[in-house]
């Protein structure tokens, strides 16, 4: 293989994840600890049936070994390089990916190193504004724990094997109904381990929505919890109570690196197995196909939320039984991403805001309405994307409620099988939405929305002449 010699990084990451050593791993593989050792420096190639029976130990892609992360890691270093402090250094698209081909840990180093340059700039400037009160409260300017849990959930494709299979488990141990979910899991939640589940008043408990106390075996869910929240909560508790083993498994991920981020990820990866528990992975595999991933009708026929059944459709990655791969975001109304994840292929800005012409912006203009947008990348990648508002219904007339907007899609090729893309020419290319990662990585130089100048294009002035935007250059 022409990239064998570049793979040894990836060998030696992938061994150090699962905690192995260069003996163990080599006596797996059936080759000397000295040969594995020249492979991870890159001095011996990766021939292919060692590249295969690395694929079965780590159960991976070939194909994402070969080159999903790089690709992920080159787009990310692209967008830490489009900030004006490298403007002067001349990084070329060829550099980044060299450096991530050749020794990708430093990449990620590079990543963490301005992440946390950029949380400190961010900090710095919060606290300057607040000098001039009684004192403030020191900031941790280390990665964000979200961070690391997204980049947790994007490694694993989003879909966990074991949480699948323990909730698989815990459906046959509870003999749950399909009609009565709640009333199972509280059955099932007193039977086996003794708790009492409590409908509480406002009055009682203003703040928390779900609270367990270990001492009483008391489970108390808000009155103002609609009942598929209800039923997610119990779900949720369930699953820190049952599937611990399995989710300590997983958080010993050397990516983890603080207590926070572990227990960010523990809630994570609990409401993924409350969403496995209400939409069982077969059987909703099998209504997705069969309804067109309609996600409303989803949502109706197994009791859940839109923003349940929207996160439940990007995890049907099983091997041999996968769905449509499908990407998913969540914005508020200031464009902060709360929540994002690509499983089609799409890249999402990391260190900036997104860009405006995406629909899921749009969306926030027609609450409740299904926005349709055929999106293309500026490397000519077609996406088909939905997006759709949803509302917090948690409290009475004195609690906000929040809207936010629910960004969905899958690349074009896969559009025919949701029933979105019913009356849209797909083939008309043409009509795709021109859409960015961000202003500084897009080259797009027509945009009237653009907000920063592009990269690779500096920024010359002439104040007798105006393109469609401040920052889009004029042809002489």
């Amino acid at each position: 293989m022409a990239d064998a010699p570049l793979l040894g990084a990836k060998v030696r990451a992938l061994r150090r994840r699962e905690h192995m050593t260069q003996v163990d791993l080599a006596e797996r593989l059936g080759v000397s600890a000295s040969y594995l050792n020249l492979i991870e420096n890159n001095r011996r190639p990766l021939t292919a049936p060692l590249l295969i029976r690395l694929a079965q130990i780590f159960q991976l892609d070939l194909q994402n070994f070969a080159s999903e992360e790089d690709v992920r890691l080159t787009a990310d270093l692209h967008e830490v390089f489009g900030d004006p402090i490298f403007e002067s250094h001349g990084l070329t698209n060829a550099d980044l990916r060299e450096l991530v081909a050749a020794s990708p840990n430093v990449a990620r180093a590079v990543l963490t190193l301005y992440r946390t340059y950029a949380t400190t700039r961010e900090s710095l400037d919060t606290l300057g504004e607040r000098l001039a009160g009684d004192g403030f409260v020191g900031v941790d300017n280390s990665r964000l724990p979200s961070e690391e849990v997204s980049d947790l959930i994007q490694r694993r494709m989003n879909h966990f094997a074991e949480l699948e299979e323990g909730a698989e488990a815990l459906w046959r141990e509870a003999e749950l109904d399909a009609d009565d979910v709640y009333r199972g899991l509280v059955r099932y939640l007193r039977a086996t381990r003794g708790i009492e589940v409590r409908i509480v008043r406002v009055a009682d408990e203003r703040q928390a929505m779900r609270r367990y106390d270990p001492d009483r075996r008391v489970l108390s869910i808000s009155e103002v919890l609609p009942p598929r929240s209800r039923r997610f909560q119990l779900a949720h508790q369930l699953g820190l109570l049952t599937q611990s083993t399995a989710i300590d498994r997983i958080l010993r991920d050397e990516n983890l690196t603080t207590p926070e981020s572990r227990a960010l990820a523990r809630v994570a990866l609990a409401n993924y197995f409350a969403a496995a528990i209400l939409m069982p992975y077969q059987p909703f595999l099998e209504a997705a196909r069969a309804e067109r991933y309609d996600i409303e009708l989803l949502a109706h026929r197994f009791g859940t939320s839109f923003e349940q059944v929207c996160h439940r459709l990007t995890t049907l990655r099983r091997p041999g039984s996968e769905g449509v791969p499908m990407h998913m975001v969540r914005i508020d109304i200031a464009g902060n991403i709360s929540k994002r994840f690509s499983g089609s292929g799409i890249r999402f800005a990391r260190f900036s805001g997104a860009c405006p012409r995406w629909n899921v912006h749009a969306a926030l203009m027609t609450p409740g309405m299904i926005r349709i947008q055929l999106s293309q990348m500026p490397d000519g990648a077609v996406y088909f994307c939905i997006a759709r508002t949803v509302r917090s219904d948690r409290g009475g007339y004195h609690v906000p409620h929040t809207v936010q907007s629910i960004g969905m899609g899958c690349d074009v090729r896969y559009a025919r099988e949701l029933v979105y893309a019913d009356g849209i020419d797909l083939d008309n290319i043409g009509a795709a939405v021109p859409v960015g990662v961000t202003c500084r990585t897009c080259e797009r130089l027509d945009c009237a929305q653009r907000a920063l100048p592009a990269l690779q294009h500096p920024l010359r002035l002439d104040e007798n002449r105006r393109g469609v935007s401040f920052y889009a250059s004029v042809d002489k």
